[in-house]
């Protein structure tokens, strides 16, 4: 029987979805790792640190194939930053009322969400107004400070001699700081942009 092609098509455009089925297994995975996070044992910490591990890698992945292989799509944008502002707060909230001593402080991550909820808000202005708004040197490095506290503060306990939780905790300080550095320095590059534009309003 002659191939006529469709399971080469089939594989092709399974391949240009690749990188938003990679996000969407980052939105599954949230499920699995609050429930995980439910349970303040030192084997549930472990599991639940390797969910989110697994998690984030999806995160390096998804944009590195779309980039690579031209994968970008409007879908991809959209879910991408959604898929790593769930993951990053319902780890966070999680810790935070997770009944563990010492705990994560609630101001901390007042400062981490609401950063986290006014640079959406701003980008969303900016993409209405035509304002491309690049990813900073400050705004990647709080990622990955963010990103390793969080992994350190799920484990929590002391392993080797070393607490988790402690340096975590001094991991998750530092991208608060750097993150909102990086805040006010979008603010400010989107307002003066914005001032320089003629008024389309009266």
């Amino acid at each position: 029987m002659p191939h006529d092609g469709s399971d080469a098509q089939d594989g092709s455009e399974l391949f240009r979805q690749l990188p938003n089925i990679l996000t969407l297994l980052r939105i599954l995975a949230i499920p699995l790792l609050v429930w995980l996070l439910s349970y303040p044992g030192p084997r549930e910490s472990v599991a639940a640190m390797g969910v989110f591990f697994l998690a984030s890698m999806t995160d390096f992945l998804d944009g590195w194939i779309a980039r690579r292989y031209g994968l970008v799509t409007p879908l991809g944008k959209l879910l991408d930053p959604l898929a790593d502002k769930l993951l990053v707060v319902s780890a966070l909230v999680m810790l935070g009322v997770l009944e563990r001593d010492p705990g994560v402080p609630g101001w901390l991550l007042v400062v981490i969400i609401g950063r986290e909820l006014s640079v959406t808000g701003l980008r969303s202005i900016a993409a209405v107004e035509g304002i491309v708004m690049g990813a900073e040197v400050t705004g990647k490095t709080k990622m990955l400070l963010q990103t390793l506290g969080v992994h350190f503060l799920i484990v929590h306990y002391r392993y080797l001699g070393v607490s988790f939780h402690d340096v975590g905790l001094t991991l998750l300080v530092l991208s608060a700081v750097v993150g909102t550095w990086s805040a006010v320095d979008y603010h400010l590059q989107v307002f003066a942009r914005l001032r320089l534009r003629p008024a389309r309003w009266g």
